[in-house]
């Protein structure tokens, strides 16, 4: 049984833009066009492929036919920009989600894609999630590439080591004089409070555990963005884990000091669609720079 391509790209368009209307407009035809599609295509492979909500989501089914159409569109920009219709892919801008965690996104992984758009006609479509949970994108088909703490490959996608990304704990010097008058003791641990970026971040959790701390009966404040995180930390809402860039200016004027001398590393690999791409294999090569320039 044949897949039609432009049924499967209009499948990722819906799920990419969350509603037929607003696929309708990106792929420059008719809402009734897409339903049509999506229909001919849902009878053809005896499946339903989008749960019809808001936003639109797939299902197994789904995730498969809107991956293909994603490798279609890829393999189609290739082909043109090879073909010499456009130079660098111009005319043929194609839309590329990738997976990153925040902590990536906020120290080093957006220069290499600002680099990359002054010479590709390309959308980035950012998906933030914790390291240990973007390899989840990939196996979905969600992204065509993320940066993941997995060093196995996700089936269908090769993966490189990119370095190691290293944290330390720190605090301000007020909540640490408050809270550890005697020492960064596992008593004292017990007591402070420390801050999560989400309820997925489990690095503090498991930096506790190593000290004797059961990290669950400790008190935590959750702060969902980077820049955010950073702050409250310096102002004194709890303890945490910050990357070593982060740390660093905090440390040298006196806004943060260290919990103590060790370092927490995070491994990060690079995985990516096992598909000849000169754009994908474009944006791996600018990744793996930036990288090797930043992480350990």
């Amino acid at each position: 049984m044949k897949v039609d391509p432009d049924s499967a790209r209009t499948v990722a368009a819906v799920l990419d833009e969350g509603t037929f209307d607003a696929a309708a407009r990106r792929l420059m035809i008719t809402p009734s066009a897409v339903s049509q599609r999506i229909k001919t295509l849902e009878q053809q492979l005896g499946r339903i492929l989008l749960i019809r909500s808001k936003p639109a989501r797939a299902t197994e089914a789904g995730e498969a036919v809107a991956r293909f159409g994603r490798q279609v569109a890829l393999l189609e920009r290739d082909a043109v920009a090879g073909f010499g219709l456009a130079g660098e892919g111009e005319g043929v801008r194609i839309r590329i989600p990738l997976a990153v965690n925040a902590d990536s996104m906020a120290t080093w992984f957006l220069p290499p894609l600002a680099r990359l758009s002054e010479h590709y006609d390309v959308e980035f479509d950012l998906h933030r999630d914790d390291q240990n949970f973007t390899a989840r994108l990939l196996e979905s088909g969600t992204v065509m590439a993320a940066v993941t703490s997995e060093s196995e490959p996700v089936g269908g996608c090769r993966v490189e080591a990119l370095g190691a990304l290293d944290y330390v704990a720190v605090a301000a010097p007020g909540l640490f004089h408050r809270c550890f008058p005697d020492g960064v003791t596992a008593a004292a641990l017990a007591r402070a409070p420390f801050v999560d970026f989400d309820r997925r971040d489990i690095m503090q959790q498991d930096w506790l555990r190593e000290r004797g701390v059961d990290s669950w009966t400790v008190p935590r404040h959750h702060v969902p963005a980077s820049a955010d995180f950073s702050i409250a930390v310096e102002l004194g809402l709890g303890w945490a884990l910050l990357p070593v860039p982060h740390a660093e200016a905090g440390l040298a004027d006196g806004r943060l000091v260290r919990l103590d001398d060790t370092v927490t590393t995070s491994p990060l690999f690079w995985q990516q669609w096992n598909l000849r791409s000169e754009l994908l294999d474009a944006i791996a090569a600018e990744v793996r720079a930036e990288a090797a320039r930043v992480l350990r």
